[in-house]
């Protein structure tokens, strides 16, 4: 009962007349009492059990309002050597706050209807699922709020394991959130599904398969990437956690006292994208304004990861990316860095990058023409440092506010709803598969990989609804962005024909 009203009724039983006698000072002893038995609730933190709108009794703190403030689930590893099982004690259902209100989410996540749009008109067969599964590293199933997986075949690392891993924390941001489904997955570089094997008169529908890229010849269903989960294998911390060190490193050292030239540093032996980038890098014939670093992964093992640290990497006013065997899980790493990006034109796309745009978000390079488009880039903002500081911090502000950690999982809650909308059959659990929770994943995993499992691991359910999806987009919207795209890349290459034909006239 509210303080104020056992005020109310300690008044109510006592006569008018007497109150000059003893009213005033038992009223007094009475809320000195009430404000002693509250603390010691408090500072004992004894539970208080309440019922959600669903009937069902929850425990609550009187220190801890927000339900992201309370373990309601910790991890239950067991002592023995047993092999560990999910425990029956999951929360089913979450209750919101009184005061809850949904926005709308980011631009970026209108692309989840296109990626779903091949099967918008047939729906999703399970015979479609069976045909796919030759392209499929595991395959996942969402069956009365608990999920179980079949795995094929050992995916590159623990890229699967880290996704399973998301997608689990996912069950437990939103439980009993999410519909019974089941999907695909396939955790290489290379998108699987493409359009070319799939037209003519006598095609099947293509098998819906979940990727972390895609691209235009391609129909993968693109997913958030392992990573933001933790890259154990190279020392690389889930997204909150590095995005922070990230956000403080960029702040060491002002932009206008950065090195001015473009830097980049990784592995370039997985394309030729980036062998040709290297031809590029300072010599004794020309400098292009470009300071290019091999990273040798291996060594860097061996020394403790002490010369990768992603928040040390801000130093140059520019920073380059440049696709590996496909996209780059570093994307995110170097816009967030405040530095201007110069993207060198990507050929695949993940989950949040297509809504970016060239000029504002970041500064376009073209494949074929790398080493002329980047010491024009940096001679530009060298020229114009206001302008490019504006289009690095546009970057990086995308990266904070559009790549929170809350937004990658309503990305997935919402993929995952609006592909199970379109099964056409009930999903029953394989034999060959198994029940997988956070007890299973991480409780037998040891050094980094626990490390970055219980970093990443959501403690409690959500206590507010998903962002709401926004519309599709209309076709004519699409064409209108990329023809937008392009104008604006044409328009800087018509600036950098300018400057090379002027550099070549007074040579002359």
């Amino acid at each position: 009962m509210a303080m104020a009203e056992h005020v109310k009724r300690f008044h109510g039983v006592w006569p008018h007349g007497l109150k000059g006698l003893v009213s005033g000072t038992a009223t007094l002893l009475f809320f000195f009492f009430l404000v002693v038995i509250a603390a010691l609730l408090n500072w004992m933190n004894i539970p208080i059990i309440r019922m959600t709108s669903f009937g069902q009794p929850i425990l609550t703190s009187p220190t801890a309002r927000i339900h992201h403030d309370r373990i309601q689930y910790p991890l239950n590893c067991s002592t023995s050597n047993t092999t560990e099982t999910c425990p029956d004690n999951y929360p089913s259902v979450f209750e919101l706050e009184e005061s809850t209100s949904t926005e709308t989410c980011p631009d970026y996540f209108r692309w989840i209807h296109q990626d779903l749009k091949p099967w918008k008109s047939s729906g999703i067969t399970q015979d479609m699922i069976e045909r796919g599964i030759p392209s499929a590293d595991f395959r996942l199933l969402v069956v009365n709020g608990n999920a179980y997986v079949e795995k094929y075949r050992p995916g590159f690392q623990t890229r699967g394991a880290f996704t399973i891993w998301g997608i689990l924390q996912l069950l437990r941001l939103y439980p009993g959130r999410i519909p019974d489904l089941d999907l695909l997955f396939f955790t290489g570089d290379k998108p699987q599904i493409m359009k070319r094997d799939y037209k003519g008169r006598n095609a099947t529908s293509p098998p819906p398969v979940f990727h972390y890229c895609g691209e235009k010849a391609a129909l993968d269903i693109v997913f958030p990437d392992w990573t933001f989960w933790g890259w154990a294998e190279v020392n690389i911390t889930p997204w909150e956690q590095m995005l922070r060190a990230i956000k403080k490193g960029r702040e060491r050292i002002k932009w206008e006292e950065r090195e001015p030239y473009a830097y980049w540093k990784g592995n370039p032996r997985v394309a030729a994208n980036r062998i040709d980038l290297l031809k590029c890098n300072l010599s004794d014939k020309i400098d292009w304004n470009v300071r290019l670093y091999k990273q040798d992964w291996r060594k860097e093992m061996g020394q403790g990861f002490r010369h990768s640290n992603l928040e040390d990497q801000c130093t140059h006013r520019y920073k380059i990316y440049v696709e590996g065997a496909t996209w780059s899980v570093s994307e995110k790493y170097i816009l967030a860095c405040d530095s201007m990006t110069l993207m060198v034109k990507p050929r695949y796309y993940d989950f949040f990058s297509r809504s970016m745009v060239p000029m504002r978000h970041f500064w376009p390079i073209r494949r074929n023409n790398k080493c002329r488009d980047l010491k024009f880039a940096v001679e530009w903002g060298n020229n114009h440092t206001r302008e490019a500081q504006t289009i690095g911090k546009a970057g990086s502000r995308y990266i904070d506010e559009m790549l929170r950690m809350r937004n990658v999982y309503d990305y997935m809650f919402h993929l995952l709803n609006e592909y199970s909308k379109l099964l056409k059959f009930k999903p029953t659990i394989p034999l060959e598969a198994q029940r997988v929770c956070a007890e299973t994943a991480a409780c037998s995993e040891k050094g980094l990989w626990k490390e970055f499992m219980m970093q990443s691991m959501v403690k409690s359910p959500s206590d507010k609804l998903p962002c709401t999806l926004p519309a599709p987009y209309e076709p004519r919207a699409i064409q209108a962005s990329l023809d937008a795209k392009e104008k604006i890349t044409k328009q800087v290459e018509t600036w950098e024909a300018e400057y090379w034909e002027k550099r070549n006239d007074k040579k002359q």
